[in-house]
Protein backbone atom coordinates (compact mmCIF):
# COMPACT_ATOMS: atom_id res chain seq x y z
CA UNK A 1 0.00 0.00 0.00
CA UNK A 2 1.49 3.53 -1.06
CA UNK A 3 2.02 6.11 1.34
CA UNK A 4 -0.82 9.09 1.90
CA UNK A 5 0.24 12.61 1.00
CA UNK A 6 -0.48 13.14 5.48
CA UNK A 7 1.91 10.15 6.04
CA UNK A 8 4.53 11.91 3.98
CA UNK A 9 3.49 15.75 5.72
CA UNK A 10 4.07 14.25 8.79
CA UNK A 11 7.19 12.07 7.96
CA UNK A 12 5.01 8.92 9.37
CA UNK A 13 7.07 5.73 9.34
CA UNK A 14 3.95 3.66 9.56
CA UNK A 15 0.39 3.28 7.60
CA UNK A 16 -2.61 5.40 10.14
CA UNK A 17 -4.15 2.75 12.39
CA UNK A 18 -7.50 3.08 10.44
CA UNK A 19 -9.26 5.50 8.09
CA UNK A 20 -10.93 7.12 11.05
CA UNK A 21 -7.17 8.59 12.60
CA UNK A 22 -6.21 9.31 9.49
CA UNK A 23 -9.08 10.99 8.72
CA UNK A 24 -9.26 13.35 12.15
CA UNK A 25 -5.02 13.97 11.79
CA UNK A 26 -6.04 15.94 7.80
CA UNK A 27 -8.86 17.66 9.35
CA UNK A 28 -7.05 19.26 11.99
CA UNK A 29 -3.54 19.52 9.56
CA UNK A 30 -5.65 21.55 7.22
CA UNK A 31 -7.49 23.17 9.81
CA UNK A 32 -3.92 24.15 11.09
CA UNK A 33 -2.49 25.07 7.42
CA UNK A 34 -5.60 27.13 6.99
CA UNK A 35 -5.27 29.14 10.46
CA UNK A 36 -1.64 29.97 9.62
CA UNK A 37 -2.30 31.51 6.13
CA UNK A 38 -5.44 33.67 7.42
CA UNK A 39 -3.76 34.94 10.49
CA UNK A 40 -1.06 35.87 7.98
CA UNK A 41 -3.29 38.10 6.37
CA UNK A 42 -5.27 39.45 9.31
CA UNK A 43 -2.44 40.40 10.67
CA UNK A 44 -1.22 42.30 7.42
CA UNK A 45 -4.92 44.33 9.09
CA UNK A 46 -3.79 44.53 12.48
CA UNK A 47 -6.87 42.16 13.61
CA UNK A 48 -6.51 38.21 14.96
CA UNK A 49 -8.96 35.94 13.16
CA UNK A 50 -11.55 36.46 16.27
CA UNK A 51 -11.19 40.11 16.04
CA UNK A 52 -12.49 39.63 12.26
CA UNK A 53 -14.59 37.56 13.36
CA UNK A 54 -16.32 39.79 15.24
CA UNK A 55 -16.42 42.48 12.56
CA UNK A 56 -17.39 39.99 10.18
CA UNK A 57 -20.53 38.97 12.24
CA UNK A 58 -21.55 42.99 13.72
CA UNK A 59 -21.72 43.41 9.50
CA UNK A 60 -23.61 41.01 8.89
CA UNK A 61 -26.29 41.78 10.71
CA UNK A 62 -26.16 44.96 9.99
CA UNK A 63 -27.02 45.99 13.72
CA UNK A 64 -25.56 46.29 17.39
CA UNK A 65 -25.84 42.75 19.12
CA UNK A 66 -25.65 41.87 22.46
CA UNK A 67 -22.47 40.72 23.36
CA UNK A 68 -23.45 36.99 24.16
CA UNK A 69 -25.26 36.53 20.53
CA UNK A 70 -21.69 37.24 19.66
CA UNK A 71 -19.74 35.18 21.30
CA UNK A 72 -22.50 32.30 20.13
CA UNK A 73 -21.95 32.85 16.83
CA UNK A 74 -18.19 33.04 16.71
CA UNK A 75 -16.61 30.33 14.17
CA UNK A 76 -13.70 29.75 16.92
CA UNK A 77 -14.77 29.91 20.70
CA UNK A 78 -13.05 32.72 22.70
CA UNK A 79 -12.55 32.13 26.63
CA UNK A 80 -13.47 35.74 27.28
CA UNK A 81 -15.06 37.57 25.06
CA UNK A 82 -14.75 40.90 26.80
CA UNK A 83 -11.12 40.74 26.48
CA UNK A 84 -11.49 40.64 22.80
CA UNK A 85 -14.07 43.25 22.81
CA UNK A 86 -12.09 45.65 24.34
CA UNK A 87 -9.43 45.46 21.90
CA UNK A 88 -11.34 45.68 19.10
CA UNK A 89 -13.22 49.05 21.15
CA UNK A 90 -9.74 50.25 22.02
CA UNK A 91 -8.76 50.20 18.02
CA UNK A 92 -11.88 52.77 17.64
CA UNK A 93 -13.49 49.75 15.50
CA UNK A 94 -16.66 48.87 17.81
CA UNK A 95 -18.94 51.04 20.41
CA UNK A 96 -20.39 49.80 23.00
CA UNK A 97 -23.98 50.57 24.54
CA UNK A 98 -25.63 49.17 28.05
CA UNK A 99 -29.20 48.34 26.74
CA UNK A 100 -31.89 50.69 28.85
CA UNK A 101 -34.24 47.94 29.42
CA UNK A 102 -31.62 45.58 30.87
CA UNK A 103 -28.48 46.61 32.38
CA UNK A 104 -26.68 43.62 32.34
CA UNK A 105 -26.92 43.57 28.41
CA UNK A 106 -24.40 45.57 26.33
CA UNK A 107 -24.74 46.19 22.74
CA UNK A 108 -21.80 45.86 20.06
CA UNK A 109 -21.90 48.06 17.10
CA UNK A 110 -19.37 48.58 14.12
CA UNK A 111 -17.44 52.28 13.71
CA UNK A 112 -17.29 53.76 10.58
CA UNK A 113 -13.08 52.66 10.95
CA UNK A 114 -14.26 49.22 10.99
CA UNK A 115 -16.64 49.11 7.84
CA UNK A 116 -13.63 50.98 5.73
CA UNK A 117 -10.98 47.82 7.06
CA UNK A 118 -13.35 45.18 6.28
CA UNK A 119 -13.93 47.19 3.03
CA UNK A 120 -10.40 46.87 2.11
CA UNK A 121 -9.93 43.25 3.91
CA UNK A 122 -12.99 42.19 1.49
CA UNK A 123 -10.66 41.32 -1.99
CA UNK A 124 -7.73 40.00 -0.23
CA UNK A 125 -9.66 37.65 1.85
CA UNK A 126 -11.26 36.27 -1.29
CA UNK A 127 -7.87 35.79 -2.90
CA UNK A 128 -6.86 33.81 -0.15
CA UNK A 129 -9.76 32.09 0.14
CA UNK A 130 -9.44 31.05 -3.66
CA UNK A 131 -5.52 30.31 -3.03
CA UNK A 132 -6.91 27.49 -0.39
CA UNK A 133 -9.83 25.73 -1.76
CA UNK A 134 -10.08 27.76 -5.14
CA UNK A 135 -9.28 24.57 -6.67
CA UNK A 136 -12.30 22.84 -5.76
CA UNK A 137 -15.25 22.48 -8.20
CA UNK A 138 -18.28 23.44 -6.70
CA UNK A 139 -19.74 19.94 -6.46
CA UNK A 140 -16.67 19.32 -4.20
CA UNK A 141 -16.92 22.43 -2.25
CA UNK A 142 -20.88 21.21 -1.87
CA UNK A 143 -19.64 17.71 -0.82
CA UNK A 144 -16.89 19.15 1.35
CA UNK A 145 -19.12 21.19 3.32
CA UNK A 146 -21.36 18.52 3.77
CA UNK A 147 -19.40 15.78 4.70
CA UNK A 148 -17.79 18.52 7.31
CA UNK A 149 -21.61 19.00 8.63
CA UNK A 150 -22.33 15.98 8.82
CA UNK A 151 -18.81 15.00 11.03
CA UNK A 152 -19.86 17.70 13.49
CA UNK A 153 -23.42 15.96 14.15
CA UNK A 154 -22.58 14.03 16.87
CA UNK A 155 -20.97 17.16 18.94
CA UNK A 156 -24.64 18.87 19.39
Amino acid sequence: MSKSRLQDELKKREPFVCPLQEAILNILRTSDQYDIRLARLFREYELTPSQYNVLRILRGEGKPLPCLEIADRLVHAVPAITGLLDRLEKGGLITRQRCTEDRRVVHVDLTPAARTLLARLDRPLEATHRRLIGHLNHQELKQLSNLLEKARERLD
